[in-house]
């Protein structure tokens, strides 16, 4: 009764203490934890209240010239950034950039090397293509624009741009494609340096150009519907080249149809040439003055002229030594003061089609030898082809047989499996001393 007449008195009495609650033993931590205070960073250095937004009339210049550092500095609004910070919290940022600026410099400026490199080649030798065939680029639309050289040439990477031929009298089509350094990634193009240096297998990277023609060979009618009668386009088949000394190590090991050419020098060369040939007859017939003239005028920068119709690569099927005539021309790419000294071997190149099918036509007793060669390769091949098959067939059996001798173990009890491992193991110790007798 007392209890209620107390609080009866404390609703109407408002000034009167109100009684203490009583304590919690759970919130104890809590209620000894101190007030919250600010980070450690937030003192007030700054003269006047720092926790209020100062002045921004010296923003920038105090950002630059502030001796604060991390400790003192002042606590004011989120967005008041320069009032929290300095130069000194940048370190990283002024490392970072200017790395970042001199390897995008290096690309935009190795890029626009290889371009000018490009553009000066396309100058020299797409008008010699336009002039040989109707066609000069990758699409119609290329190959119909009549705009600078440089747009017939199509970029793959970075530093390779190719360009496409056709339309041409005994010449399906040419295919040309020009490499460049990789200027625009120095690091990478050290990388291969250094590598060729340390592996004889990986070539030394070069500037050079690839020009491929495929002939039609007589075929034009079934490459070309819609062709018209006319000359015969076929020629005898063999492999020739003119190559660099430097590289026929080099081809012959990297291509099987130079492997099957005997290498002979030719006064007519100069000296740093050499002749790959199946035949001293088709030498004499294919290198004419004006060939040798074009090759002298050309100089070192000349790879390898070849006129072939075996595969690059070693053939492992007989279909794969189906012949497929083609002309290949690797350079050098030359620079704008050696251009003019190429520019007569890449036209007497595109021009070789009609010189073959007019000169390339052997005796018998020339041929005899190259075909004497083609028929032992099929030979090789087709003996090859013959074990393989033969392994194939014992594999098939054996695993037959294998699978047959499971069938009739499990249909087997127990003791005829025993006797039937027996008997196998009296077969195969029979057979190991006829073997020993027979060696004996």
């Amino acid at each position: 009764m007392a209890l209620l007449v107390k609080q009866l008195y404390g609703l109407f009495n408002p000034s009167a203490p109100a009684p203490a609650a009583p304590a919690d033993p759970d919130f104890a931590d809590f209620a000894a934890a101190p007030n919250p205070a600010a980070p450690s960073h937030a003192s007030n250095a700054f003269p006047g209240s720092s926790a209020a937004p100062t002045a921004a009339a010296g923003g920038l210049s105090s950002f630059i010239s502030s001796p604060y550092g991390i400790q003192g500095r002042p606590y004011t609004k989120w967005y008041r950034v320069w009032e929290r910070v300095t130069y000194k919290d940048f370190y990283q940022e002024f490392v970072i950039l200017p790395i970042l600026l001199v390897v995008v410099a290096v690309n935009v400026v190795g890029t626009q090397i290889n371009k000018a490199r490009m553009r000066a080649w396309a100058a020299a030798f797409v008008p010699l293509l336009e002039a040989e065939y109707a066609q000069v680029g990758q699409d119609k639309e290329a190959a119909s624009s009549a705009g600078a050289p440089e747009q017939k040439l199509k970029q793959g990477k970075m530093s390779e741009w190719s360009t496409y031929a056709t339309g041409r009298q005994n010449a399906a089509f040419t295919d040309v494609k020009i490499s460049l350094h990789k200027r625009f990634n120095p690091l990478l193009w050290v990388f291969e340096l250094v590598l060729s240096f340390l592996f004889e297998s990986i070539p030394t990277p070069m500037e050079r150009m690839l020009a491929t023609t495929y002939v039609f060979d007589g075929k034009e009618k079934l490459m070309l519907p819609d062709a018209t009668a006319g000359g015969n386009s076929s020629y005898d088949g063999f492999v020739w080249a003119v190559v660099h000394k430097d590289f026929m190590q080099q081809l012959r090991n990297d291509r099987y149809d130079l492997s099957l050419t005997a290498t002979r020098d030719n006064a007519k060369l100069p000296e740093w040439a050499t002749v790959m040939s199946e035949s001293s007859e088709v030498t004499d017939a294919l290198l004419t003055p004006e060939l040798v003239k074009a090759i002298e005028q050309c100089g070192e920068d000349l790879e390898a002229l070849i006129i072939t119709d075996q595969p690059i690569d070693a053939p492992k099927k007989l279909n794969e030594l189906v012949p497929r005539k083609r002309l290949t021309l690797t350079t050098k790419l030359p620079t704008t003061s050696t251009i003019p000294n190429l520019t007569p071997l890449f036209t007497l190149y595109l021009r070789l089609p009609d010189t073959l099918v007019q000169t390339a036509h052997f005796r018998p007793e020339a041929l005899r030898k190259i075909r004497a060669t083609r028929e032992e390769e099929q030979r090789k091949i087709k003996r090859l082809d013959e074990e393989e098959k033969a392994e194939e067939r014992k594999s098939a059996s054996d695993k037959a047989k294998k699978e047959e001798r499971e069938r009739k173990l499990k249909g087997m009890g127990a003791e005829e499996q025993r006797k039937f491992l027996e008997r196998e193991k009296a077969e195969e110790r029979k057979r190991g001393q006829k073997k020993n007798t027979m060696r004996g």
